[in-house]
């Protein structure tokens, strides 16, 4: 008996063992093939993460177009029927429009506000919206027509706002206000990324002419006489040339003849004749009026702490990189700051890209002790190295491939997209 058991065949388990499943299997057994599409996720995830917009919140406002213009003394009534009529029922039912507001106030300026759907192009409603305003042009009124009607694109969010302010008083509010216009304005226009700037508070210098109506009525005039002499007056004049071809024999010089055009300096307006008399008498406007270099328009006041100041704010330009853009700003007020009179100073109180590079940082530092923590309990629990290997390479590679989705998709790097990608870090985990 001992040797018939002795040879007895061995029972073996042939049970089939656990195996991966085909396509991960395909990739264990071929490592190198496995990083290819690795370092291709990762490559093309690092060059979309920099392509992709940089902003505070996803693009969910509706972009608006807007429309401006002024009626030098007229009521709110006086422009509802005269501007704001004409222009809106020209407007009203442009391609793609959710809805118009529009503004009509006692001071003459008139405001209309379209706003178009969410992803509509800017440049074309810009457009669209600037043939309609040119319909409805030839019915407005000729003071109207002189100073203009503007169509801009804005950007409902403003990215920041630039002060410049005299900390010491030397400078008041309409010197503040002109110096933005004129150094600031256009500099900060130019740059990348920047869709629209408009001034707070801005006051254009202009010649004020405050007239005395008890010396009006003794000489029976009106205002509309003195406004006729002052553009009469106040022009610039081509004067033409002394000596031009085809000219006599004899004239061997050609001179080009330069006139005084336009005034600049209230002695000038005073000189102005608005009346003579028949025996020779001349009545100018400084005996009627007093004449000053001031401000072109007194009811709009900005203050930064209790002081004058003037605010530049920044739109940024859809799709565009604010934390590059914001950069760009303040780079440029540095590089202006050396130029700034004595006791100009700029400031920058309201910047929403500080909220964007720490949501950012987060994300990185989520990241990080995420994989880091990944790594310490493989390593604990297994004790094996190349099995903690693994996650501190395939986390990052799944987390920058996600980049690639999103631009694919049409996202962009907001808070809220941060905030999913930290989602998502824990669910890779």
């Amino acid at each position: 008996m001992s040797r018939a058991q002795d040879r007895s065949p061995k029972t073996q388990d042939l049970s089939p063992k656990p195996r991966p499943p085909m396509f991960s299997r395909f990739f264990i057994d071929r490592p190198i093939l496995a990083s290819v599409p690795s370092i291709i996720i990762t490559l093309v995830g690092l060059v979309a993460a920099y392509s992709l917009p940089v902003a505070q919140y996803p693009e969910i406002t509706p972009p608006t177009i807007r429309v401006n213009c002024t009626y030098p003394g007229a009521s709110a009534k006086v422009v509802a029927d005269t501007i704001a009529a004409p222009i809106e029922q020209q407007v009203n039912g442009v391609e793609n429009m959710l809805y118009m507001l529009s503004q009509c106030s006692n001071d003459g300026t008139y405001q209309l506000t379209v706003t178009f759907k969410v992803g509509t192009n800017l440049d074309m409603a810009q457009v669209l919206v600037q043939n309609r305003v040119a319909m409805a042009q030839p019915v407005l009124p000729d003071v109207v027509k002189q100073t203009g009607v503007t169509t801009r694109k804005r950007s409902p969010d403003m990215m920041l706002m630039v002060h410049l302010v005299s900390p010491h008083g030397r400078y008041d509010q309409l010197y503040l206000s002109n110096y933005a216009v004129i150094h600031v304005f256009d500099e900060i226009s130019r740059l990348d990324g920047v869709g629209d700037v408009f001034v707070m508070g801005q006051r254009d210098y202009s010649m004020r002419v405050w007239l005395d109506p008890d010396r009006l009525t003794s000489l029976g005039m009106t205002a509309g006489d003195i406004v006729k002499a002052l553009r009469e007056q106040n022009v610039q004049v081509a004067a033409g040339q002394i000596g031009q071809q085809p000219a006599a024999k004899g004239v061997d010089f050609q001179y080009t003849m330069s006139t005084l055009g336009r005034l600049t300096e209230p002695e000038q307006f005073r000189a102005i004749v608005v009346k003579t008399g028949a025996d020779g008498q001349v009545i100018r406007l400084g005996d009627l009026a007093r004449v000053e270099l001031g401000a072109k328009n007194e009811d709009i006041r900005s203050y930064l702490d209790g002081m004058p100041a003037a605010g530049v704010a920044v739109f940024q330009l859809p799709g565009a990189n604010a934390l590059a853009t914001a950069q760009a700003v303040k780079n440029k007020m540095e590089e202006l700051k050396q130029h700034f009179p004595e006791d100009l100073e700029y400031r920058t109180y309201y910047d929403t890209t500080p909220y964007i590079s720490e949501s950012i940082t987060g994300v990185f530092h989520t990241l990080r002790d995420a994989v880091l923590l990944v790594a310490l309990v493989v390593l604990v629990f297994l004790q094996n190295w190349r099995s903690a290997l693994i996650p501190l390479i395939a986390v990052p590679v799944a987390i920058i491939g996600t980049f690639a989705a999103m631009a694919i998709m049409g996202f962009g790097i907001n808070t809220l997209s941060l905030f999913g990608l930290v989602l998502a870090i824990g669910i890779v985990v």
